[in-house]
């Protein structure tokens, strides 16, 4: 038996569903929302939005976006598998090297 996954994109405003669907955050006092919308539904929230976007003030700063970043500060995730794989400690190829491997590779070099 085969069990598939369907995942299906709606905007939150007009209940339509469509593959150009993307989610969209804002804020208003003190309070974040997120909301899954549509090109056109995403234009009408920038138009509706857009006089007090002209006069208002920006405070804080935007959300990071999560995405594949170096640590400036840690030791290259190369050099730390292949000392792992030297000492016969298992780490997978891809992916975030664990802080215990990491502290291992530090305390030894």
């Amino acid at each position: 038996m085969v069990q598939r996954t369907v995942t299906v994109f709606t905007d939150d405003l007009t209940d339509t569903e469509g593959e150009d669907i993307a989610t969209h955050t804002f804020s208003l006092d003190g309070v974040s929302y997120e909301i899954d919308l549509n090109p056109d539904s995403h234009q009408l929230l920038l138009d509706a939005l857009a006089p007090f976007l002209k006069v208002g003030r920006k405070s804080g700063n935007a959300p990071r976006r999560r995405g594949s970043s170096k640590r400036a500060d840690g030791p290259d995730p190369i050099k730390v598998r292949e000392w792992a794989k030297s000492q016969g400690i298992e780490v997978n190829a891809r992916g975030r090297v664990p802080r215990d491997v990491i502290e291992k590779y530090e305390d030894n070099h």
